[in-house]
């Protein structure tokens, strides 16, 4: 098992379930444009791989338009932190730990990451936090990661990508980090093998336990 000192994390599905106000927004949006609305499980199926593209797959793609997504920033906006919260065990996971030594690395737009860290009482917990909108890229490509490390000052050899999103999988594993799969959030690992899993979100307290 890799010797692991820093740890980077995913935002949702991994640290906070935000489907319910994803969900929310999303169907405010199709309601403007006369759509049905969408069960959460559905909506939880299309999360991982940034806002447009979210998006678009709740519109289709004959319906959708650029526009939309700025709309849809729009509500989410509005409704951020209405119902999401965080999983069982992660604020004691990210107590336990220094915040020099945590990252966000998400696939969400920058300030809406910082607009939901403050509302929840965690930005505190990390030195780093890199958006879907940091850099030029965002995972899966392994960018964001790697200027993660580079902010912490972290080998990557002594880091974990922690995510529930083959995204974050191959964002980690090319970037030299150790991976590990959130199973209980909204991704899949799309075939890859992992160095860690966490079948409940509780598990991450066994598998990074402790103060660095």
């Amino acid at each position: 098992m890799k010797n692991v000192n820093y740890l980077l994390f995913d935002l949702d599905g991994t640290l906070v379930d935000s489907v319910p106000d994803l969900t929310i927004s999303l169907n405010l949006l199709r309601a403007e444009l006369d759509c049905p609305p969408l069960p959460e499980k559905q909506v939880c199926d299309m999360v991982g791989d940034g806002v447009s593209t979210l998006v678009e797959r709740a519109l289709g793609k004959e319906l959708y338009q650029p526009a939309y997504t700025d709309r849809f920033m729009q509500l989410y906006s509005e409704h951020l932190i209405d119902h999401t919260h965080c999983y069982p065990g992660i604020e004691e996971l990210l107590s336990d730990h220094s915040a020099d030594k945590m990252a966000i690395v998400t696939n969400k737009p920058y300030q809406l990451t910082i607009n939901l860290l403050e509302g929840l009482n965690l930005i505190k917990n990390f030195k780093i936090i890199v958006g879907g909108d940091s850099y030029a890229e965002k995972k899966p490509h392994p960018l964001p990661v790697i200027k993660a490390l580079e902010g912490l000052g972290a080998d990557p050899k002594q880091a974990v990508m922690i995510g529930d999103h083959h995204t974050d999988l191959y964002a980690g594993r090319e970037a030299g980090t150790a991976t590990c799969f959130c199973a209980y959030g909204m991704g899949n690992t799309d075939g890859l093998t992992t160095d860690f899993y966490a079948e409940q979100s509780t598990d991450l307290l066994q598998l990074f336990p402790g103060s660095f």
